[in-house]
């Protein structure tokens, strides 16, 4: 309880810190200064990431780096253990990428500017509508040069068991045209259960499988690459 109580007041005070930075960056991004606002949100993101990893108790591997590409947009695919997966993924995969995130983080105070500064999308998985409106903007941030991340099971898992994964996720990949990279969480699911705020150490283990280009196949069925990135996910997850 000592460990949480301590994680969240850092949160909180390293947030509040890091707000004249964020509006130099959202200076830049209203002059359409995008490169400038890039180089501060990316020096911004992955260390915090990191401290806050370090001070939660976890440490983390990661294997497979060298499957992603270093001159071009990816879309990661990953399974969805925990609400510390957007930082372990943040903080450990080095290459600049905004996350299609929950409607209910757009509601977090300074957060909601910084992910918003780096081409996150919320997303409302109740409303169809805006759901759509949310993979439109996605695309569209991917065709410009940025990565993106998604958990297209659309919700954490109880139990380290792959949920299904929605194909209209994958359109992300399949209307941009970029290269699909899987990548499989161990060990989240042990940070913090679904539906506690209580914080316990683990070793989670990251997993990068090797890039699926997009071509004709997957363009005309997310269904079919849906399964696909599950399959290579689901190989790779340890359920213990």
């Amino acid at each position: 309880m000592f460990r949480t109580l301590i994680w969240f007041c850092y949160l909180w005070l390293t947030l509040f810190a890091s707000v004249p930075r964020m509006l130099k960056a959202k200076k830049y991004h209203e002059a359409e200064q995008f490169d400038e606002r890039d180089i501060i949100v990316n020096n911004q993101a992955g260390p915090w990431a990191r401290k806050l990893l370090k001070l939660s108790g976890n440490t983390v591997t990661v294997n497979g780096l060298e499957n992603i590409p270093k001159d071009r947009a990816v879309l990661f695919v990953a399974n969805h253990q925990s609400n510390f997966d957007i930082p372990i993924l943040l903080g450990h995969i080095d290459k600049p990428k905004a996350f299609i995130a929950k409607i209910e983080l757009e509601k977090f105070p300074i957060l909601n500017t910084w992910m918003s500064l780096m081409e996150c999308v919320f997303m409302d998985r109740d409303n169809i509508r805006q759901s759509a409106k949310s993979i439109g903007k996605g695309i569209k941030s991917l065709k410009n040069g940025y990565s993106m991340v998604v958990f297209p099971e659309g919700t954490r898992t109880d139990d380290g068991i792959l949920l299904e994964f929605k194909p209209g996720a994958l359109k992300l990949a399949t209307k941009s045209g970029v290269p699909v990279v899987p990548v499989t969480i161990n060990g989240s699911k042990s940070i913090m259960k679904k539906g506690s705020k209580i914080i316990h150490p683990a070793h989670v283990e990251i997993i990068i499988s090797p890039i699926i280009e997009m071509n004709d196949e997957w363009k005309h069925d997310t269904i079919a690459l849906a399964e696909k990135v599950k399959g290579i996910i689901d190989k790779n997850l340890n359920q213990s």
